[in-house]
């Protein structure tokens, strides 16, 4: 079992900045891929960026790729997004996602993963 908590979410105004926390608590050492998705009012969740276990391979939607950044520390169990330049479309919940196996590979497909977070609101004002 793995238990995924987000933070960091809030309100903020276009071209500001926030960053998002997931921590990980239960069989860590099982999980490898890491994933970060949004959903916004009527859409579908949908991908925002990935991550691998060494966290020296990333891939990110092209609605964010240059504003959002995703890293993790394994030793802390914690994945991270930066993001900045916000704005208002990036409005949504947005959930952490966490891929077992200790071999994953990064990927954008939602039901890849395992595991989910009940998601961090974040709201960007015009």
């Amino acid at each position: 079992q793995v238990q995924l908590v987000e933070s960091g979410g809030g309100l903020v105004q276009a071209g500001g900045s926030l960053r998002l926390s997931c921590a990980s608590s239960g069989r860590t050492v099982s999980v490898s891929t890491m994933g970060w998705f949004r959903q916004a009012p009527g859409k579908e969740r949908e991908f925002v960026a990935t991550i691998n276990r060494s966290g020296d391979d990333t891939y990110y939607a092209d609605s964010v790729k240059g504003r959002f950044t995703i890293s993790r520390d394994n030793v802390k169990n914690t994945v991270y997004l930066q993001m900045n330049s916000l704005n208002p479309e990036d409005t949504a919940v947005y959930y952490c996602a966490a891929k077992l196996g200790r071999y994953g590979r990064i990927t954008a497909d939602r039901y890849a993963y395992d595991y989910w977070g009940q998601g961090t609101q974040v709201t960007v004002s015009s």
